[in-house]
Order: structure tokens, then sequence, then C-alpha cells
């Protein structure tokens, strides 16, 4: 009887939906029209005709939007039936009707391989002295394990070239990349025994722009002979922690696309030995982009000499998440403390220093050991030989086969020719003297990566050996005693945040100028440009912010380690580079709007469209600028970034509090809200207010708004309510209802809600104390903000822009002389709380929106430490979540990651990077922390989850930066708080439960990251008639997300925009135990196989062709794969990126 109940209530609210729906868009054809004043008759039957085009174009929209709902509520009705008719529980499997969570869970099963949160659990990390190797142990040999089988070593040069450090960019290169790349290019060609590895293109691709045709030719040779090898093959080195997946992938495919067009050449391994950790997201890229071999040096110390014992050092990396092979590669992890000469032969670097022969007696460079290296000579090559391959040897009993990687080199290294010489030479008599004495066993030689791993795998296959599987991430690192290299999660947060702004920048400006090349080209018919555009210059523009935003990626540039005048120039080039792409964005923008594309011209000192907000240098939050406003209409353009329909509020500053708003082409006014623009805490701007109104925007399309001044008291205000407790503070707000808290209200906990949730906060501070959802489900959730010092003992190290290393004391809560100016605004748009702190403003916000994005809390604090010394100020968020000792962080905004706190570490070893989000969760309930920015996040007890917002240290943490972090800013963070209901268990893999994020929490961070984007028409009376772009017919399913849409370099024409173009779709993993309610509008997808044409309606696509991620043609699918005709059928498999080289029609 329940069953029949529930199952009619199902399909009676299909009927419902569908009717709704229906009479929605009837209502939407009856819309007002604006008024159009001093048209002529012909102009007027112009403009109706093009509204009952746009109408209709309308209606099919939300007709397909309508089939897309009922279809997923009759799958849920299906699949809630077969549960029914097999017995199954109800209750626990409702969850499972999301389609497509099935699937990322399926991926989990038959988990095999060591999971690296088991490691550390084992491992009792107590450091005790190692003898020669500090960290490890005495390795022992017989000496007659190599009778069989000689010991195959690979001496591998390599010279690792930060850009930008001490040094700018294009300092290094001046004073010494340039010397060695010129030098290398000599020294190869002497000895085709000679090899090197080379792998910042960044620099390599500035130096092959000054040198002649001759020399690129002798480049050529030495790359096809193997004696030079591109390794990795990324514009830079990038960070693991704090880069966002886009950025990693993005200065992969700059690095890669650049050695294709002039090399020829694809990389086969990767070298990362100076990031400090590894992530699994940065092998997963590697892989996609035909990589199947990498080295890793920077783990922490104790996981290394217990990956040394069990021989386990070289291994297959594996996803967590996946279940198959497809994500394997080859990984081998240096197993000593550096990747300098002294660690790199052998267990004792003071042995090792002395075949650095950079460091002869007479050089700038000696032996801290105090033993220098000698020449090889006649007299002394024996004991030198025989000493060199007892270290050989040593460090080959760690590995499971006798093929042996020694790298020879180190920062900037082979910058004199003579060093080239020593290295060489002395070496070569060396491995001369090898190969005359083969009762030692071993043949040794100059190599590179792909040398090494290629003689690798043919001694596996043969032995019939596999490499053991490993799964999860290698943060946080400590190079030695408890020094964790947390810190750099959080340095420079302005840097960090305006990283992010330029990604979202780039990918916006990257998909609207696709967009409009295509729209162009089908607009004049013949596969052409229209002449007037800017095309050739934009796409400079472009090609400038992917390197300065790939630049950025480096991992002493966006992890905030460099010196301050090298992080003034990478600001700069973001800074520079986010005014270029505004550019490109406008000018698409304008081309796309006009009705009539004849009325286009481009202006580059008068541009038809403004941006709505100025950032007026590198070090400068962004403004909003003054939209001057009156009866007649200004238009304002609406961009929405993203693949989903959104529903977004709009905020302007206008200079009237009394304004009207209308979707300009249906006339429809929309809901609107002023508020004060507060220029000191309790003093309001008498000359500019904020207009916030909603708008719903269809995915990638531009919508057009007309602002107008309108009768006094027509728009709806803020009332504000302020507190201070014992001090009232005296409010200057002509325009606004203002009141104070008095008698009992004043300690009364202040409350705001809409829909879904109500939040209770604290009258004296403001901050947040409780939340409840619409369900019922309620939740302690505190926000605290505390000080951490560092350490002040005598000779003690101190924390720095690379460590963090508290006080003994701990975390202090933020004290307060004077209590803080609570403001509280409410209205029908938004209603908030802000907390006037010294230190920081912070401000927690609900917006009144229906549908799941009014389901999180926005929070956002305006951060300023610049008055203090040696103090970090957390943000700390307190719940009842029982989560345990367990918790999650996102890995580079890819996939989410377990973290345990442990005990038995140090409190700075329980912080992790945070790329966008980290959440605790328990058998009911799940609060997740999104985040614009990335930082460091710890979860210290249970229910806990701190992010760390801003640190300024006055020393150096002798890591090699020689300073501190003191060039602190005035600095924005801006966070989604998510509390949701929860149901059914986890899968476990081995102790270790793979998560995912909730879709609702996947569609937040979406709009967190890549909020909509407002342009201002010019004030010309004679402005052109606009309509809106909506490209797409509907939203892509709700876990499909347009990662790019990047135009390619034209083959023929260097610079210029060809008509290929990467479609980048990452179908993203998603958790099962949380339904949003209500449902979002998209669609799930229920299966792995897609119609690309469906998908992208109206887009057309004249041709598809699956590629590697870095979109290399050799990684192309087949030609007889690639599918020209229509439907264009392609797999997404849950969590995979996948990549295509299309043509738009």
């Amino acid at each position: 009887m329940k069953r029949s109940r529930v199952l009619a209530v199902l399909v009676a609210g299909v009927f419902c939906v569908a009717v709704m729906s229906l009479y929605r868009m009837l209502e939407l054809m009856q819309g007002g029209e604006p008024n159009q004043r001093g048209e002529s008759q012909a102009g007027q039957v112009e403009e109706d005709l093009f509204r009952l085009q746009q109408k209709i174009d309308r209606l099919e929209r939300l007709l397909s939007d309508n089939n897309h709902l009922v279809a997923t509520l009759r799958d849920t009705l299906f699949n809630r039936k077969a549960s029914w008719e097999t017995g199954s529980n109800g209750s626990s499997d409702s969850s499972h009707s999301l389609s497509g969570c099935r699937l990322a869970k399926k991926i989990e099963d038959g988990a095999d391989g060591v999971q690296l949160l088991d490691v550390y659990d084992l491992l009792p990390f107590d450091n005790p002295d190692g003898g020669a190797w500090k960290q490890g142990f005495e390795i022992h040999y017989n000496g007659n394990e190599w009778d069989k089988q000689p010991l195959e070593l690979f001496l591998v040069p390599h010279s690792h070239n930060d850009p930008g450090w001490l040094k700018t960019f294009d300092g290094y290169y001046q004073d010494q990349t340039r010397h060695i790349l010129n030098n290398m290019l000599i020294k190869l060609s002497e000895d085709s025994r000679r090899k090197m590895i080379w792998a910042e293109i960044s620099y390599f691709s500035k130096w092959w722009n000054n040198i002649d045709e001759q020399k690129r030719e002798m480049v050529k040779r030495l790359v096809v002979a193997g004696q030079l090898e591109l390794v990795t093959g990324g514009w830079v080195m990038a960070d693991e922690a704090n880069s966002h997946y886009f950025a990693m992938l993005d200065q992969l495919i700059e690095g890669h696309q650049w050695i294709q067009k002039h090399l020829g050449v694809k990389p086969s391994s990767g070298w990362a030995v100076d990031p400090f950790g590894h992530s699994p997201s940065m092998t997963y890229l590697l892989k996609g982009a035909g990589l199947n071999n990498m080295v890793i040096q920077r783990v922490h110390y104790a996981v290394k000499k217990h990956f040394a014992q069990q021989q386990t050092l070289e291994f297959l990396w594996r996803q967590s998440w996946d279940s198959t092979r497809r994500s394997d590669i080859t990984c081998h992890m240096m197993p000593f403390y550096s990747y300098d000469v002294p660690h790199t032969c052998g267990p004792n670097p003071a042995v090792c220093c002395q075949f650095d022969f950079h460091r002869l007696p007479g050089g700038r460079v000696f032996c801290p050991w105090r033993i220098p290296p000698q020449p090889i000579t006649e007299q002394n090559i024996k004991e030198r030989a025989l000493l060199l391959l007892d270290q050989y040897r040593q460090k080959s009993r760690l590995f499971r086969s006798p093929v042996l990687l020694v790298p020879l080199g180190d920062d900037f290294r082979y910058v004199d020719s003579s060093e080239w010489d020593a290295q060489f030479s002395n070496y070569q008599k060396l491995f001369d003297y090898f190969e005359q004495h083969p009762e030692f066993h071993i043949k040794a030689r100059f190599g590179t990566l792909s040398d090494y791993f290629q003689a690798l795998h043919r001694h596996l296959n043969a032995g019939g050996m596999s490499l053991p599987k490993l799964r999860g991430d290698f943060f946080t690192y400590a190079d030695r005693d408890d020094h964790y290299w947390s810190g750099y999660f959080t340095s420079r947060p302005f840097y960090k945040r305006l990283d992010r702004t330029l990604e979202s920048t780039l990918r916006a400006s990257e998909i609207l100028f696709s967009l409009t090349l295509a729209e162009m080209r089908r607009f004049r018919g013949d596969g052409r440009l229209v002449a007037d555009f800017p095309a050739h210059e934009h796409f400079q523009r472009l090609t400038e912010g992917r390197r300065n935003l790939a630049l950025f990626q480096h991992h002493d540039a966006v992890a905030g380690t460099a010196r301050d005048p090298v992080v003034i120039d990478y600001g700069t080039r973001l800074f520079h580079s986010i005014l270029n792409l505004r550019q490109v964005l406008q000018s698409s923008a304008h081309w796309l709007l006009l009705l009539d594309k004849s009325q286009y011209h481009h202006d580059q000192l008068k541009s038809f469209l403004q941006m709505d907000d100025v950032i007026s240098a590198q070090d400068a939050l962004p403004q909003k600028t003054l939209l001057t406003l009156s009866d007649e209409p200004r238009s304002l353009i609406i961009f929405n970034p993203t693949e989903q329909l959104r529903s977004s509020v709009i905020n302007v500053i206008v200079n009237s509090p009394d304004i009207h708003v209308i979707d300009a082409e249906t006339g429809r006014p929309m809901a609107a809200q002023i508020s004060a623009v507060w220029v000191e805490p309790s003093r309001a701007s008498t000359e500019s207010f904020q207009l916030s109104f909603f708008a719903e925007l269809p995915p990638l399309s531009l919508i057009v708004y007309h602002v107008t001044k309108a009768s006094v008291s027509s728009t709806h205000r803020a009332r504000y309510t302020f507190h201070r407790h014992g001090n009232p503070a005296t409010i200057y707000a002509d325009h606004f209802q203002v009141s104070d808290l008095q008698g009992p209200e004043a300690d009364a906990p202040i409350s705001l809600s809409n829909n879904h949730v109500q939040i209770w906060s604290s009258p004296e501070t403001g901050l947040l104390q409780k939340l409840r959802l619409q369900s019922g489900l309620v939740r302690q959730v505190q926000v605290q903000f505390l000080w951490y010092g560092t350490r002040t003992g005598f000779n003690q190290d101190k924390s720095g822009a690379y460590l963090f290393l508290p006080g003994e004391e701990g975390a202090q809560p933020y004290s307060f002389s004077e209590p803080p100016l609570v403001r509280v605004s409410r209205g029908p748009i938004f209603s908030d709380i802000t907390s006037c702190f010294k230190h920081f403003t912070h401000t927690v916000r609900l917006y009144h929106l229906e549908g799941h994005a009014g389901r999180s809390l926005e929070i956002s604090n305006m951060v300023d430490v610049r008055s203090e010394v040696n103090q970090e100020l957390v943000m700390r968020v307190i719940s009842d979540v029982a989560n345990g000792n367990r918790f999650y962080t996102d890995l580079n905004g890819f996939q989410m990651q377990q973290r345990r706190t442990l005990p038995k570490l140090p409190l700075q070893a329980n912080f992790y990077p945070m790329t966008s989000a980290s959440f605790l969760q328990d058998s009911t309930s799940r609060l997740s922390l999104l985040s614009a920015q990335s930082q460091a996040v710890a979860a210290l007890r249970p229910g806990e989850l701190e992010v760390v917002l801003d640190r300024r240290l006055q020393q150096d943490d002798n890591r090699g930066l020689g300073q501190g972090v003191t060039d602190n800013k005035l600095t924005a963070s801006l966070y989604n708080l998510l509390l949701e209901d929860r149901r059914g268990g986890v899968q476990e893999v081995r102790g270790a439960s793979v998560e995912h994020l909730s879709l609702l929490a996947h569609l937040s961070s979406l709009s967190v990251s890549h909020p909509p984007i407002t342009m201002v028409a010019r004030t010309d009376s004679q402005l052109p008639k606009l309509r809106t772009f909506q490209p797409l017919r509907s939203s892509l399913p709700c876990d499909v997300h347009l990662l790019n849409l990047r135009t390619l370099e034209d083959p023929q024409e260097a610079g210029s925009p060809s008509q290929e173009v990467a479609l980048l779709l990452h179908r993203k993993g998603f958790d099962c135990s949380s339904t949003p309610d209500p449902a979002p509008l998209c669609t799930l997808s229920a299966h792995e196989e897609v119609n690309l044409d469906d998908l992208f309606y109206p887009i057309q696509f004249r041709s598809i062709r699956r590629s590697g991620l870095t979109l290399l043609r050799e990684d192309d699918e087949p030609e007889a794969a690639q599918q020209q005709q229509r439907p264009h059928i392609t797999h997404l498999r849950p969590m995979e990126i996948s990549a295509f080289r299309v043509e738009l029609d």
C-alpha cells in the first residue's frame, strides 16, 4: 500500500512538472514588450520578427529542458520501482537513483595495491640516525649480486632551471639559462655519447626564439639522435599542491604544442624533482598526455625510507578511484635527501660529493664535507672507480632490478663550458675503466630518462616481474626533522587568488573567442572571418595569457616562495594578462550581440563594451566602477561562462538608489535590491549604491539587461541593524532604514533564513553559531578566528615561506580590545551579517534564490595582517559532525583525497593543501567548504575544519629563499559553506574510502570558481540593437564540465587561430549519498556513451577526433575512427577528462 502511494506521488510529480513547465512557456510567450520609441515601421517589423524568432528559440529550449526533467523523473521512478521489485531497502537505496553516481561507485570496486594512508598509519615517524645516510639505514651487499646480471647504470645530466625564484624569469635567462643551452649545443655535439635532459619549455622556447636556423637544426639532430631529451614537456615544472587542474593541464598543453610544432616529437617521461610534494592529479594528466614513466623526488623522508626497505621505490601509480589499469604510470622515487649530486650517486653524500667535478678545488663551489673531488688520472682511477662503484651498488640494493638511474646535476648547472668538460671527461674515464674491467659487472654510460625506462621495462618483461601498485598522494612533505612544508599552502594568498582570477578569465575568453570565430564563419558562409575583427591580435593575447598563467604554475610562483621582486614580476604578468583577456571578451561579446553584424567596428581606443570593475595595479583588488544612470536605458551584458543554466545575483554600483532593471529580450522586470556601499564600517556612501538583481543565465550565454532610473523609493532597499557591545556606533546611512539592537534583542542570537537554510550568529561577534536545513537537520556550526605564532627558542627554526613551525602554545583565540561592529542587512535578494574586526572583515551571506543555488552560505573575508609580526591568521569552523579523525581535501580541484589527523605527527604535519574543496562527514550529514582560492586546511579535532588565511613572517626558514614573507596585501578570500543530509555508506578501498563531492557541491564549486562576467555598453544614444547570444539549447549534464574550448594555432600561419578547437570535457564523479532537493534542472549522464551533437545542440561539429589531453596529432585517433558524419558518439567515463580536436560548424 505504501509503495502504491509513493508511486502515485511520483507519477503526479512528473505530470505537475510538465504542466508547470508548459504554463511557464506560455507566460514567457505573452511577456511584455519593451517600449520602443521613434522606430520606423520597417524597423518595427524587423524588430517584431526578431523577437518572434527569439521566443521560438526560447520555447524550444524550455521544451527541451522540460523533456530532460521529465526523463529524469521517469528514470527515478523506474529505479525506485526496480528496487522495490527486487526487495531491496528503499530508504538506503533511494540516493542511488542519481543516474551516474552508481557508475562512479562501480569504478571503486576491486581495489588492489598499497594505499599511502595505510602506510602513514604504519610508520612510527621516529627518525633514528641512519649513519652515512642520516635519514635511512646501513645498506649491505655481498658483491656477487651482479654476477649473472651486471649493474646497468644510466648517468643522466640535468640542470634544474627555476622560471623565477631568487631572480626573475628574464633575469635567470640572461644570467644563466641561455649560457647553459648555448653550451649544451656545443658540448653534446662534440661527443655522441654525451646526453642531457631538459624540462622547462618556457626557457627553451625563449632560447629557441633567439638562435638562428643553423643552431635550430643542430638541436633537432640532437633530439633525433636521443642525446637531448625534453622531459615532461610542460611550460614549467608545476607546483602540485596549489595549482588547479585546469592550469596544470593548460601549461602542459602549451609546452607539448610548442614541442610538436618546433621539434616534431613528444615527451614520454616525466621529471618532477623540485615540487614540494606530489599529487596523483599530475600523474593522471601526464598519462593522459601520453607519458608512461615519471620521476619524483620531494617525498617525506620517512616514506622514502619505508619504500627503500620494501624495495618499492619504483611502482605503478594508480588513481584511487580507478579499478582498471588505464591510469597506471610507472613512477621512480629518488631515495635520498635531494636531487643534487651529493645525494644521487648513493647513500653517502660525503662520497658522492667527491664525484661532482664542478666542485674541483679552485672553483666557486665546494663540498661541505670537506673532502674535495679529484680529477681522474691513471694514478687514482682504480681507487676512484671502486669508491664510486660501492655507492652505485649500495643504491642499487634499494631497487628490484639491476637497472640504476643516477642523476647528475643541480639548480642552474652547466653554465660554464668548464663544468661541461669537467663532468663529461672525468665520468667518461670512469665509464671506460668499468668497461675495461668486466669483473666489476657494471655497464655505465650517459643516458636520458627514456634510455633508463626502456632498459628497466626490458628487464622487468624479461624476468616476468611486475611493479607494485600504489594509490594516494605524497603530502605533506618533510625534508628533515619536524620541518613540514605546509606553510607554502597559504604563503602569498593575494597572488594565489589572482592566479585563479586569471584562470577563470582565460577560460571564459577561450570559450567566447572560439564561439565567436565559429559564428563568424557560419555568418559569412565562406569559412572566413570578419575583416575588421582583430582575430590575430586576440589570439596573441590568448597565447600570452596561457603562457603567463602557465609560468605562474611554477613551483616557486603559485607556491608563494619567491623573492619580493620576483613576486612583483609574476603579479605584473598576471595583471597584464587579465587586462588583455578582457579585451578579447569585450570584442567577442560585441560581435556576437549585434543584431546587424554590418555595424561591427573594432575601435582599439574606445571599446564598445567595458567591464564593470577596474584593477588598477598588480597588487590591488578589483574596484567596481560607478554606473551613471538616467531615463535612457543602460545595457548590462552578463556572460555565463559555465555550461549550466544558473540563477545568479548580479551586483553593480550605480549613482541612484531608485533603479528599474528589465530583461532586454522579454521586457520582464527583474527582482532587485539596493544596498549601501560602505566607505567605512559605519559610513555609507551618499553618491554610490549597490544594485543587486536576479539573473537567469542559460549556459555560455550573453544576456542583455536594461537599467534605468526609476521613481523615488520604487526599488527594494536593504534594511540595516547595527550592534556593538558596550559602545554603540554612530551610523551614517542617509538613504537606508537603520536600527540598533536594544534591550533583550541585543543579547539574542542574530538569525537569517531563506527557503533552504536558517542560520544563527553570535550577537557579540556576528560569527556563525548554528545552521538548520529545511529538511530539519540541525548542526552546530561555529566560526572562530585564531592566531598561530612561531617558535621562539634561541637557535630554533621558525616558520617561513615554505615551513609552518608553530609555537608550542598552538593556536590562540583572536582577541580584541574593542568589540567588533556587527552590521546585519536584510533584503529580498540577499541578507548578510558583516563583522568588522581590526585585522579582517568577515561576511556570511544568504541568497534568496530558488532551486539549489540558495542552499549554501557565502562566506567572504577581507584580511589585512600588515601590522603583525610572525603571526598567521586562521578561520576555524567548529561543528558537531562526528567525523572522527578523517576528513577530505581536494587535490587540484580534480579529485578528493581522504586525510587522517594523526596524533603521532606534529600539528604542522596535519595541514594539507586545499585547492578548491574540503569536507567533514558522518553517517547523517556532510559539511563542505568550497573555496575560490588555494590554502592550507586541517581538521585537528573531530568536527573542526580550519583554513590559514594569511601569514606574515619576519625570517627566512633556511630553504634558500633568504627572506621572510612580509609583502602582505589587503587580501580577499571567498567560500561557499554547504551542509547536506547524507544517506548510505561509503565505499572502502583497503581501509581508505574513496569519496567524491556531492552533485550540489560540484555545482556550487563551479559557481564560486567561475562567476558571471558583467560588461556595460557605452552611454552613446546611437547604440545599435543588441540581441542575446545563447549557443546551447540546454545545459550540459550536471556531471559533465566543459573544461575548455581552446582555439588551436594555425599550422600554416604562425600566431594565428586555426579552424580547429580543443574541446576538453571532464565527467565528474559525484557522491551517491546526497540527493539535491530540489533537483537541479540539468540532467545526469546515465551512460558512458554520449552523443556530442545532442550535448552541444545547436552547435554542430564538422569533424571530431578524440586525442590525447595535450592535443598532439600523433595522439589523435586513427583516420578511420574519425567521425565525419553525425551523430558523433563518444564515451565519457566518470572522473575522466576527454580531449577532442574539433571543427565547429
